[in-house]
């Protein structure tokens, strides 16, 4: 039975750490892979990233596979949010082996970061060591195949999609050929995901499933948007972030293009896209489990085109799981209080 989530494909679990109050609206979440890792690489296109050991994902480099990739919010301070999960793996002998003992290992633990700071109040409440070992410590406890919670939840605390709150999304799909496709994404956007003109998700337009909200509802919305705009105009500063994970046997290199054109379903989803204040970074992982078809030298195709298409899914659905905020830190609405769930 499959959850709709990540945790579809098969190994791979999720955990989050959420800090709210007192000056936090902030986390950080883990994605923990099977014992032995997965295939990894990753994809950056926004101007502004703030990234840890992305350099080892590339296909031309050493490591090969991966334990754990940590998605965090506090911007490049959030980043020290992959100590803590460096540590837990080392303490049970998870990573690159470095010498004859089996505990003399060092963890390669990809991370990449939103910004968020302040979002809460307190501009040093950040994630850090401590967050990181939680989140991990939350994946490592989790049944295999449960769900995965979304919304303002891990790095999606503090995250905001334009005038709108953003959070955690995930979505999954499995192709003809029995291969798992899915993604998690931390939506926290420069750009919009509602189309100014409708009120409608972008990332709904592309679904052929959209119901436009009446024109009063719209006109309400927009009118409680310019309110809050002219009370306090937060930076700009952000970031998507995305894990699209697969059960295929994929190479680096075919790891590396699956990462490339999940871009693409952020940009289904959020108008504009990549800016130089931006730090999206899409991350890819394979497990393996399943080889692609040998006598089709472009089966590959079929996971990238449901690579792109899972991320649209996944930012529709952490925005619509998103909950408003209205603290010190500022006020973001959630789309489903404006628009009521259409």
């Amino acid at each position: 039975m499959t959850v709709d989530a990540l945790t579809d494909v098969a190994g791979l679990r999720v955990g989050h750490a959420t800090r709210t109050g007192d000056g936090w609206l902030s986390g950080t979440t883990v994605v923990l892979a099977p014992e032995g890792g997965a295939v990894t690489a990753v994809d950056v296109r926004g101007g502004g990233p703030g990234t840890k050991e992305t350099d080892a994902l590339d296909p031309r480099n050493l490591v090969r596979t991966v334990e754990a990739v940590v998605l965090t919010g506090g911007s490049a301070y959030g980043l020290d949010a992959a100590s803590g999960v460096m540590a837990w793996l080392e303490e049970r002998g998870r990573g690159v082996r470095v010498g004859p003992d089996p505990a003399h290992v060092v963890p390669v633990v990809p991370a990449a970061c939103v910004f968020d700071l302040g979002r809460g109040g307190d501009f040093r409440a950040r994630p850090d060591a401590a967050t990181g070992r939680a989140a991990v410590e939350a994946a490592a406890a989790s049944a295999p195949g449960a769900g995965v919670r979304e919304g303002c939840v891990g790095a999606g605390t503090g995250a905001a999609v334009g005038r709108f709150k953003g959070g955690v999304g995930t979505a999954s799909t499995v192709l003809d050929s029995g291969i798992t496709v899915a993604a998690l994404v931390v939506a926290n956007a420069a750009g919009s995901a509602v189309d100014p003109e409708t009120g409608v998700l972008y990332g709904e337009l592309l679904q052929g499933r959209v119901r436009y909200p009446e024109a009063r509802v719209h006109e309400a919305a927009r009118r409680r948007l310019s309110e809050i705009a002219a009370k306090s105009t937060p930076p700009p500063l952000n970031t998507t972030l995305a894990v699209v994970a697969t059960d295929a046997d994929l190479s680096k290199a075919q790891a590396q293009k699956l990462a490339g054109t999940a871009h693409d379903g952020i940009a289904r989803a959020v108008r504009p896209v990549h800016l130089l204040n931006d730090g999206d970074t899409v991350f890819a992982l394979a497990t393996g489990a399943r080889p692609l078809d040998a006598e089709r030298p472009l089966a590959l195709n079929d996971v990238l085109a449901a690579g792109a298409d899972v991320v649209t899914r996944a930012i529709v659905r952490a925005v619509r799981a998103a909950e408003s905020v209205d603290g010190p830190g500022g006020t973001w609405p959630a789309y489903e209080e404006l628009y009521g769930g259409r």
